[in-house]
């Protein structure tokens, strides 16, 4: 009865991949093999492991065989990699000491694995008084210096380096504990185990089933590191003199060649090129596991994505067909563009939501230039961003509509705006023309190939045919030298003529709608009057409508054919500019037209001028 409730437990849901454990075992050793730097590992820890373990027959010699008529030979058919101090053979040491170091490398791995893989499963799933025993003999455990125990065990037991790397796993088995503890702690609460639980299994089939899945893999990162470090240690301790000098390891044999470096140096050599190789070997493979299970956490979670935006589709088209889009309200249509009772909001820290637009509502004709117009965060931006689709992802629609040529972008009841609706607008139908004209061109393409490569996509033109036409808009924009241009990076433009080509990629695709956000906020006074004459001038030609966001009241009456005035979010006032102009109803909008230069008295010169200076000093000399 149990195991049936545990095998229907396992089974994948409906809708999951459906793959079993070993399945996805094969898979990350598929990708393991795929990753060339786990490859090289591989090949050679194996070769190690060949070595150790086929030392008896591989070594031409027994490990402490000594010819004393040949000590310190060269490389020869005998001894293909010479002899040491003593007349033995380097090659046949070098294999017996693999066969010894990577196995008491494995054995202090084991060790620790032991004593630190249980203690953790157990204290993270039960946690209570054996987990608050564990962590007092943990921290006893981790603040003992490592080489003074080892140098204790030495001298109680002999230089055995079995006892050694006992101790040394002992000392380390901390870093699995906390290890596992911490990944047993961050499931143990989580619904699958509870249902485990009511499902009636043990708590021991719980943890070896369920729990230990989580801390597979990095106990298997985990003891790549620690076997590295284990040879390192024990090799360490050989090299100090403090092993058993009748066996041969890749410690003793350091120590061997560190004493008669100047004599041979190769004795150094070898066995430091064989610990670097595997300790390499293990780092390079815990990376390479480490990357294919990262690899296949992101398949996991992508598929689970994939999974959820099914379902939302799925939903999303249910509760079309239920309800269906509300047609655009009557008599608009001819608008190309209208906002109705737009509102836009951003969630706060305390669940509130900060409204930046309430209730805004307007329309734009083709052929007609439309001015907002208000003081800095009244929300003017937002409203163009909205209409644009460039809201932040934060930026919620809190109500009202957004039509354009009779479609809806955002739909009554929308949170959002719908950018498979506009992507299929922007750069063909709605244009833009940024604030800050040198920030919104890439220093690292030049203004040619920036202004073809979005004909070339949204037109669907020749590259030659884009080019041509983009010389033409240059040319079209105001700019003497089209071809000097066209070929010029950012940097060798000045703003105006940045500016200038800014607006010619706007109306490259020949769009409908130009929103123009600033344009000439950051111009000199005299090129902000050649770039209104020019947006003038092709809103006339080319019959399309304007958007104009703008704080300057002086802007709106020399270009725009009505004006929409916002404060705090809220439009205050909208009208013909003549009228707006003329008699402002609002206070706010008597506020910003007072606030303009226009018709006031120059301030007087707090410095005199030289010839003001001059003529007064001729006056006083003379009444002196």
């Amino acid at each position: 009865m149990t195991e049936s409730v545990e095998t229907s437990a396992l089974t994948p849901s409906p809708g999951t991949s459906g793959q079993t454990g070993t399945v996805v075992r094969s898979t990350v050793l598929k990708r393991l093999f795929k990753n060339p730097m786990g490859v090289v590992a591989i090949v050679i820890l194996l070769a190690m492991a060949v070595m150790a373990i086929f030392a008896d027959v591989l070594a031409p010699f027994d490990e402490n065989f000594a010819n004393i008529a040949k000590t310190l030979a060269a490389p020869d058919e005998v001894n293909i990699l010479g002899t040491d101090s003593s007349g033995r053979d380097v090659w046949s040491r070098l294999l017996f000491g693999a066969q010894l170091t990577l196995t008491s490398a494995l054995l202090c791995a084991a060790v620790a694995i032991a004593i630190g893989l249980p203690a953790g499963l157990v204290a993270g799933y039960y946690a209570g008084r054996f987990e608050a025993v564990s962590n007092w003999v943990v921290s006893i455990l981790m603040s003992l210096p490592g080489l003074i125990v080892l140098l204790t065990i030495r001298a109680a037991f002999g230089p055995s380096v079995w006892i050694a790397m006992i101790a040394f796993g002992v000392l380390i088995s901390p870093s699995y504990f906390r290890l596992t503890r911490s990944a047993v702690q961050s499931v143990r609460n989580e619904l699958y185990v509870d249902a485990a639980r009511v499902s009636g299994l043990s708590d021991m089939r719980i943890i070896t089933r369920h729990i230990f899945s989580v801390v597979r893999a990095p106990i298997i990162i985990q003891t790549a590191a620690i076997a590295g470090v284990a040879i390192a240690i024990q090799s360490g301790l050989e090299f100090l003199g403090l092993g058993d000098p009748a066996k041969a390891t890749w410690g003793v044999m350091l120590s061997e060649g560190f004493k008669n470096v100047y004599l041979t140096p190769t004795l150094l050599f070898w066995p430091a090129f064989a610990m670097a190789l595997t300790i390499g070997a293990l780092v390079l493979l815990g990376n390479a596991i480490r990357d294919a299970l990262e690899d296949g956490e992101k398949i996991k979670h992508g598929r689970q994505k994939a999974h959820q935006a099914e379902n939302a589709a799925a939903a999303s088209a249910t509760k079309a067909a239920r309800k269906t889009i509300a047609a655009v309200e009557a008599g608009t249509e001819h608008h190309l563009v209208k906002v109705t009772n737009l509102g836009v909001g951003y969630p706060q820290a305390d669940g509130s939501i900060k409204k930046v637009v309430d209730d805004v509502s307007f329309h734009v004709d083709r052929g007609e230039i439309l001015g907002i117009v208000g003081e800095s965060g009244s929300g003017k931006s937002q409203t163009a961003f909205s209409i644009l689709g460039l809201l932040p992802d934060t930026a919620r629609i809190e109500a009202g509509a957004i039509q354009f040529d009779g479609n809806y972008t955002v739909a009554p009841g929308e949170d959002k705006v719908n950018q498979d609706r506009l992507s299929k607008l922007r750069g063909k139908r709605i244009s833009y023309i940024p604030q800050e004209p040198m920030s919104n061109l890439d220093p690292a393409f030049t203004i040619g190939y920036q202004l073809v490569t979005p004909m070339v996509r949204v037109l669907g033109i020749s590259k030659a045919e884009a080019t041509t036409r983009a010389m033409k808009l240059l040319s079209d924009v105001g700019i003497v030298n089209p071809e000097r241009t066209f070929k010029a990076y950012p940097h060798e433009v000045s703003g105006g003529m940045a500016q200038r080509v800014l607006i010619a990629g706007a109306i490259s695709c020949e769009p409908d709608l130009i929103i123009a956000d600033e344009p000439t906020t950051a111009l000199d006074v005299t090129v902000q009057a050649d770039v209104l004459d020019l947006i003038r001038d092709l809103q006339r030609r080319l019959g399309v409508g304007v958007i104009l966001v703008t704080h300057n009241f002086g802007v709106v009456a020399d270009l725009c054919d009505r004006v929409v005035v916002m404060q705090n979010g809220r439009l205050v006032e909208e009208g013909p500019v003549r009228d707006i102009l003329r008699e402002p109803k609002e206070t706010y909008t008597q506020t910003l037209l007072a606030s303009m230069l226009e018709g006031k008295e120059p301030m007087s010169m707090l410095v005199p001028s030289t010839s003001s200076a001059t003529a007064s000093s001729t006056a006083k000399e003379n009444v002196l």
